[in-house]
């Protein structure tokens, strides 16, 4: 079975990784790719790695046509205005935005400012990462996409979280520092190259609206994510320092990581005695949709440092995305996702 799918903002970082990834998808044909202002021109004239790879040029979003699957790659609130139009035109929606991830319309008013356009649309979202949502999306018809810094996060914690032994009562904190990529593909001020080359900034120390994705995953209500911005292009590494409800032992924290990696086909435990890559590095993950997890015990003051690393336009976007059309449509989960990342980059 071949199906063809479609992108709507299709010349982003998030919709050239989608084109890149489902242009050699066993079981997908892409039939269109939107962009407004770079309607006529070929994909690989904004996304320079397809080139010989499609000859297909970007068509104005308002001759979209219907097809089987369609992704939303736009910026935030633009798809929950116009999902009625999406819905009409593909019976299996998969937006990467904000728009639909969180399944409380209160959550979202308080951390994104404003109430949601469709908010009876919320709860028919299933949440996109399947690591938290696997069997929800075995089916479904609409995903939603998933927070970068917050995939890093939950993976980061539900090891944890699973095996009961996070205290509740003492602070969470995670810091998360990420790549250029993830400001978008639009520049600005900031992502001027004399501004970023160099950089180690504090991006969001406090208030970070993925804040409201961990706690929906989680349960947990005392996270705090500070969000720093460093020198890196793709990628993300959160850190997330956890205290325990019991006194344990580093078998102990083994068993636990252990037992959530075992049946996920995209999360790896690094965590080594020797060598460079000790611990996870988002560095080697470039173009993967790979998660690595590692943990460190301080058994004297009973905190957990938990570590996962991913690219974030990948497993943080994209790649997710991906992964959750092939168990909504049936596929293998892991079909068109099997590339490992680069080394040395």
């Amino acid at each position: 079975m071949t199906l063809r799918v479609s992108i709507v903002g299709a010349s982003g970082y998030v919709g050239g990784e989608l084109l890149r990834l489902l242009l050699w998808h066993p079981q997908v044909t892409v039939a269109q790719a939107t962009s407004g202002r770079n309607t006529g021109r070929y994909l690989y004239q904004v996304h320079p790695n397809l080139r010989g790879r499609s000859n297909l040029q970007f068509v104005h979003p308002d001759r979209l046509e219907p097809c089987d699957v369609l992704f939303l790659a736009l910026p935030h609130g633009e798809a929950a205005r116009a999902i009625g139009r999406y819905q009409s035109l593909a019976p299996t929606i998969i937006d990467c935005s904000a728009d639909f991830r969180l399944s409380d319309p209160a959550a979202y008013a308080r951390w994104y400012g404003e109430a949601h356009p469709a908010p009876e649309l919320l709860g028919s979202f299933v949440y996109g990462l399947p690591e938290v949502s696997r069997a929800a999306l075995q089916g479904a018809r609409c995903a939603s996409g998933v927070g970068c810094n917050a995939t890093a996060t939950n993976l980061a914690l539900l090891p944890l979280v699973r095996a009961g032994l996070v205290d509740p009562g003492q602070p969470v904190i995670v810091e998360v520092k990420v790549g250029s990529s993830e400001g978008g593909a639009t520049v600005s001020e900031s992502s001027h190259h004399p501004e970023r080359a160099g950089a180690v900034r504090s991006f969001a120390p406090v208030g970070h609206r993925h804040t409201a994705e961990v706690e929906q995953v989680t349960g947990l209500r005392n996270v705090h994510l500070s969000i720093t911005s460093v020198e890196l292009v793709r990628g993300a590494l959160a850190t997330a320092h956890v205290f325990t409800t019991r006194p344990l032992s580093e078998k102990e924290l083994w068993q636990a990581y252990r037992s959530f990696a075992r049946d996920e086909p995209f999360v790896r435990i690094v965590k080594e005695r020797q060598g460079v890559y000790r611990f996870p590095e988002p560095k080697i993950l470039a173009g993967s949709n790979y998660a690595d997890l590692g943990f460190a015990l301080d058994a004297a003051t009973g905190r957990i440092v938990s570590i996962c690393a991913i690219d974030n336009l990948m497993k943080g976007a994209a790649g997710s995305a991906v992964q959750c059309m092939n168990l909504m449509c049936g596929f293998e989960e892991t079909a068109g996702l099997q590339f490992p990342g680069l080394h040395p980059v």
